[in-house]
């Protein structure tokens, strides 16, 4: 136990010297690249420094104040990030790296927000963490691997006016309409969209995180966090989904139905993510969500459904005095039903879409 402390307090002493030779150079640089971008270099140095404490809010504050009072410098400080994140072989260095620029992603405003995006388009931002790969084996490098590949796609979404995560459309994305309702466009867009973010979440496995490492305790908070945020909207396009589900084209219901199989797997994972973290994180500020499990039955009940209307030779819309197909009373079992599903129940408040029979005058053929 001694050996490991003096190796630790050994590792942590020739880190400080490489801190301090760090901000040396910046200062000397300075009249180089300017006064505020050396500002800039060694508050990022400072911010992640060889020391196991988390990162000061002095010197976030401190970053953003000298971005904001220095045109042109976003690309500056990306860069510096960036060659921060690529020249450590320390975890601590890396780990408060990334946390930093997740913090700077949350804490700034949007137009930061969008400048930062853009930085990391140009390749001015990387999150590379290929210095690391030797040591994958080691449940603190997972974690930082992972911590790394969530970044790059939470610098896909922005905070919107009202403070939620929200997928940032590319113009290609603006101008693709494959469908004729703009609701059902949307649900299409991001959905998919939603379901690349939890997959990213659901990586950063807990048990890779000690109790007593603060610095990935905070990483992994933060992350929930926003994950929260966006399950509540996946959640809600997931429903609108099915409610929409019986008014789409069978080319769309097709696709529907490859969604809510992958929601149904994403589910039982998130649940059981949140359930692994409310143990291990140990942080009693969040709020977790109550997960909706999407049992394969649900989706079993859709499939055939929808396969019956592809297949019905009927040329006419169900009138009010046609009977229901037998396969929608799966879909409407009441939650007292679904004891018997496991130890996750369904609750219909997901799939809250009511059926209707409605009279149409108006013909319609429908599709072989």
């Amino acid at each position: 136990m001694g050996v490991v402390d003096i190796q630790g307090k050994l590792r942590m002493a020739l880190g400080a010297v490489k801190d301090h030779a760090s901000i040396g150079r910046a200062m000397i640089c300075s009249h180089h690249e300017g006064k505020d971008f050396s500002c800039i270099e060694v508050a990022v140095v400072r911010a992640t420094g060889h020391d196991s404490g988390p990162i000061d809010d002095k010197h976030m504050h401190e970053i953003l104040f000298l971005v904001s009072n220095s045109p042109g410098s976003i690309h500056f400080l990306a860069e510096r990030i960036s060659r921060r994140l690529g020249k450590t072989r320390d975890n601590l260095v890396a780990l408060k790296t990334l946390s930093l620029t997740h913090r700077l992603l949350r804490g700034g405003n949007r137009c930061f927000e969008q400048q930062l995006r853009n930085a990391h388009a140009s390749g001015h931002l990387q999150m590379s963490t290929r210095c690391f790969l030797r040591n994958i084996s080691d449940p603190s490098v997972s974690f930082i691997h992972k911590y790394a590949a969530y970044l790059e796609e939470r610098i896909g979404w922005v905070i919107n006016q009202a403070g939620k995560l929200e997928p940032v459309m590319s113009q290609g994305d603006l101008e693709s309409r494959c469908y004729d309702e703009k609701s059902i466009d949307m649900v299409f867009r991001k959905l998919p969209k939603c379901q690349v973010f939890i997959d990213r979440v659901l990586d950063c496995s807990p048990f890779n995180i000690s109790p007593l490492d603060n610095l990935a305790q905070a990483a992994m908070s933060n992350t929930l966090k926003e994950s929260f945020q966006v399950y509540k909207t996946y959640s809600e396009g997931v429903a609108a989904l099915v409610n929409m589900f019986f008014d789409l084209t069978r080319a769309a219901r097709a696709l529907a139905c490859q969604i809510l199989r992958r929601a149904s797997q994403q589910s039982q994972e998130l649940h059981n993510l949140f359930e692994n973290c409310k143990r291990i994180i140990e942080n009693k500020n969040l709020d977790y969500p109550v997960v909706q499990i999407i049992t394969m039955d649900h989706l079993m009940a859709l499939e055939q459904f929808s396969t019956y209307i592809a297949t019905s030779r009927s040329s006419s819309v169900l009138s009010k005095n046609a009977s229901t197909p037998p396969i929608l009373d799966c879909i409407t079992k009441s939650e007292g039903d679904e004891k018997d599903a496991g130890n996750f129940s369904w609750s219909p408040t997901l799939f809250s879409c009511t059926l209707e029979t409605k009279i149409s005058k108006v013909w319609v053929v429908f599709e072989d």
